[in-house]
């Protein structure tokens, strides 16, 4: 069982240390700290550092750096998903014992050869919001001794969520309250067309949604405020803290900063991070007049 500390409200900036921040991220901190001020309310960092391999203890450093420079405090400690593996394993294996997850053995390769073979018939394969072809059914479908003996083979595999299995359990239509810059007030969740979404991975020992509801959770967390380009992974996190009975905080998904060719910014892109800002001559209020606050 999750401890769930109640408190007054609790707002949270939850960077990953894999890249250095940009305007995005700004615009993020910033809504955050000064949403949390003016609620009179705590404000926390966290490290989204479940990547082991990509992030690293000088990206932290770096983030710290910026933070510092924007003027930004938060409370100590700082949470690093790193540390709380067996928190996310104790959620997992309550769903596994539930029949509501499965370990899926496809590699990408094989998925992406499913989805091109589908995609040149009339019947385009089916994607999730945000384009992402969904996972095929071979593994849900299997027979449990066929899935004990992959298990004992050693094979790699991630454990997915069997996501009509869980919506079966759901009594009532879900949903979450949304103050931010799309749509607002009572918003219905429709987790269906994420279908079977990851909850661990070989390569991870867990998934962004299952860590992100269980954080939330622990740390007491009364406002999500967030990018727009995560209003729709809201359904399947209202669907994970349903099945694990944690609470739902309030939403807020802001606007995004976008590019000249109006993408959002990306690390991976290498769009302009913030100490290339300081190094270049921005001051903080620069950086606050540059994300339209």
């Amino acid at each position: 069982m999750i401890a769930i500390p109640r408190q007054k409200p609790v707002f949270r900036f939850a960077p990953s240390p894999n890249g250095p921040l940009h305007l995005g991220h700004a615009l993020s901190a910033f809504l955050n700290r000064d949403m949390a001020a003016s609620n009179h309310g705590r404000f926390l960092l966290r490290m989204e550092d479940i990547d082991l391999t990509r992030c690293t203890p000088e990206f932290e450093a770096d983030i710290y750096a910026d933070l510092e420079w924007l003027d930004i405090d938060w409370e100590l400690p700082v949470r690093r998903q790193s540390e709380h593996f067996s928190e996310y394993q104790t959620a997992l294996n309550g769903l596994i014992e539930r029949g509501l997850a499965y370990p899926s053995f496809l590699t990408r390769g094989e998925i992406r050869a499913r989805v091109a073979a589908a995609d040149t018939t009339a019947l385009a394969w089916p994607r999730d919001p945000d384009g992402s072809p969904l996972y095929p059914p071979d593994d849900r479908e299997r027979t449990e001794d066929s899935r004990q003996a992959l298990l004992a083979s050693g094979l790699k595999h991630a454990w997915r969520l069997d996501m009509a299995r869980a919506l079966a359990l759901v009594d009532e239509p879900m949903s979450w309250t949304e103050t931010g810059d799309g749509e607002t007030g009572r918003v219905i969740a429709n987790a269906s067309g994420w279908g079977d979404v990851v909850l661990s991975r070989s390569d991870a020992p867990s998934s962004y949604h299952l860590c992100v509801v269980v954080d939330d959770a622990v740390q007491g967390i009364t406002h999500v405020v967030r990018g727009l380009d995560l209003f729709h992974a809201t359904s399947v996190h209202r669907l994970l803290q349903t099945l694990l009975g944690l609470p739902a905080p309030i939403y807020h998904h802001h606007r995004l900063i976008i590019d000249e060719e109006g993408l959002k910014l990306s690390k991976s892109r290498g769009d302009t991070g913030l100490a290339e800002l300081r190094e270049s001559g921005a001051s903080p209020t620069d950086i606050r007049r540059l994300v339209g606050l």
